[in-house]
Protein backbone atom coordinates (compact mmCIF):
# COMPACT_ATOMS: atom_id res chain seq x y z
CA UNK A 1 0.00 0.00 0.00
CA UNK A 2 1.11 3.54 -0.72
CA UNK A 3 0.07 6.59 1.29
CA UNK A 4 -1.37 9.59 -0.59
CA UNK A 5 -1.60 12.99 1.10
CA UNK A 6 -3.29 16.09 -0.31
CA UNK A 7 -2.14 19.63 0.47
CA UNK A 8 -3.67 23.07 0.18
CA UNK A 9 -7.27 23.39 -0.96
CA UNK A 10 -7.74 19.70 -1.81
CA UNK A 11 -10.06 18.57 0.92
CA UNK A 12 -9.46 14.84 1.02
CA UNK A 13 -8.26 12.54 3.76
CA UNK A 14 -5.02 10.58 3.50
CA UNK A 15 -5.58 7.55 1.30
CA UNK A 16 -3.93 4.15 1.29
CA UNK A 17 -4.00 2.56 -2.15
CA UNK A 18 -2.56 -0.52 -3.82
CA UNK A 19 -1.31 0.70 -7.20
CA UNK A 20 1.74 -0.25 -9.28
CA UNK A 21 2.76 3.12 -10.73
CA UNK A 22 1.83 6.79 -10.91
CA UNK A 23 -0.40 6.16 -13.93
CA UNK A 24 -2.58 3.74 -11.92
CA UNK A 25 -2.61 6.23 -9.06
CA UNK A 26 -3.80 9.01 -11.38
CA UNK A 27 -6.59 6.77 -12.70
CA UNK A 28 -7.71 5.98 -9.14
CA UNK A 29 -7.62 9.63 -8.06
CA UNK A 30 -9.62 10.77 -11.10
CA UNK A 31 -12.56 8.83 -9.65
CA UNK A 32 -12.70 11.21 -6.66
CA UNK A 33 -14.48 14.44 -7.72
CA UNK A 34 -12.82 16.64 -5.05
CA UNK A 35 -9.40 15.51 -6.28
CA UNK A 36 -10.00 15.19 -10.03
CA UNK A 37 -10.43 18.92 -10.60
CA UNK A 38 -6.94 19.58 -9.15
CA UNK A 39 -4.91 16.78 -10.77
CA UNK A 40 -4.13 18.50 -14.07
CA UNK A 41 -2.54 21.51 -12.32
CA UNK A 42 -0.89 19.77 -9.37
CA UNK A 43 2.65 18.55 -8.88
CA UNK A 44 3.30 15.09 -7.47
CA UNK A 45 6.00 14.33 -4.93
CA UNK A 46 7.12 10.75 -4.43
CA UNK A 47 9.04 10.29 -1.19
CA UNK A 48 9.80 14.05 -1.09
CA UNK A 49 10.96 14.29 -4.73
CA UNK A 50 8.88 15.89 -7.48
CA UNK A 51 8.05 13.26 -10.09
CA UNK A 52 6.48 13.73 -13.53
CA UNK A 53 6.85 10.32 -15.19
CA UNK A 54 3.55 8.42 -14.98
CA UNK A 55 5.41 5.13 -15.51
CA UNK A 56 7.33 5.59 -12.24
CA UNK A 57 6.85 2.40 -10.22
CA UNK A 58 5.45 2.54 -6.70
CA UNK A 59 6.18 0.12 -3.88
CA UNK A 60 4.58 -0.57 -0.55
CA UNK A 61 5.33 2.18 1.94
CA UNK A 62 5.90 4.93 -0.64
CA UNK A 63 4.55 8.35 0.27
CA UNK A 64 2.92 10.42 -2.45
CA UNK A 65 1.90 14.04 -1.93
CA UNK A 66 -0.40 15.89 -4.32
CA UNK A 67 0.69 19.54 -4.40
CA UNK A 68 -1.75 22.02 -5.97
CA UNK A 69 -0.39 25.40 -7.00
CA UNK A 70 -0.38 27.86 -4.13
CA UNK A 71 -0.66 31.62 -4.41
CA UNK A 72 -1.56 34.40 -2.10
CA UNK A 73 -0.19 37.20 -0.05
CA UNK A 74 -0.87 40.89 -0.14
CA UNK A 75 0.57 43.59 -2.33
Amino acid sequence: MIHVTFLGPIEEQVLELDVKNLRELKEALEKIPAVKKWLHISAVALNDTICENLDTPLKSGDKVVILPPVCGGEK
